[in-house]
């Protein structure tokens, strides 16, 4: 099967590809369609995260394992298409250059039962936009009123806490030496 893809860029004009791939390829390959049909170098770091129907972001799928142990984490490479979305679940996030934060909404539009013959996957179907010189800037927001921001995050430790570890002078236990540095 084939999936088409429409992929927005998050920026003021429309710059939107459409992107015709197999099911059974990556997401590694499908970041490597968007990084070419977007005319980036591919040089950066990038993450696709799942997404509810809202486009809320969810769980990340990088492109490296970056954990503790060695693949413990699954990466690009280690989802095809088909193990992430469907005609149920067609939103993911992906994410290029975490400096300038290029951001795009990927849609699944169609899926295809028939492969064309002659054609070579992944398929730039369709361009519309120009990529701007900046990445849009995003405007991270707390989900609580500036005023509240301490009121959920009391500082709750007290003279009893101190306690509890021998008093405040008293934390030699934990290794830490006066004069450390």
């Amino acid at each position: 099967m084939v999936y088409k893809f429409r992929v927005i860029l998050d920026a003021e004009e429309d710059v939107i590809r459409d992107i015709a791939i197999l099911e059974s390829d990556t997401l590694e390959d499908l970041h490597n369609a968007i990084v070419n049909a977007f005319g980036f170098d591919g040089l950066e770091v990038a993450s696709f995260y799942t997404c509810d129907d809202t486009w809320n972001q969810e769980y990340e799928i990088p492109m490296f394992d970056f954990g503790d142990v060695p693949g413990e984490n699954k990466i690009m490479s280690d989802y095809q298409l088909a193990d992430i979305l469907d005609t149920e679940n067609t939103k993911i996030i992906y994410v290029y250059d975490f400096i300038n934060m290029w951001t795009f909404l990927v849609e699944l539009a169609a899926v295809e039962n028939t492969v064309e013959t002659g054609m070579i996957y992944p398929n730039l179907l369709f361009s519309h936009g120009e990529i701007p010189a900046e990445a849009m800037e995003k405007h991270f927001q707390a989900d609580f009123e500036e005023d509240d921001s301490y009121s959920e995050f009391e500082d709750d430790l007290d003279e009893d806490d101190l306690d509890a570890f021998g008093g405040e002078d008293n934390f030699e236990d934990f290794g830490f030496e006066e004069n450390w540095n």
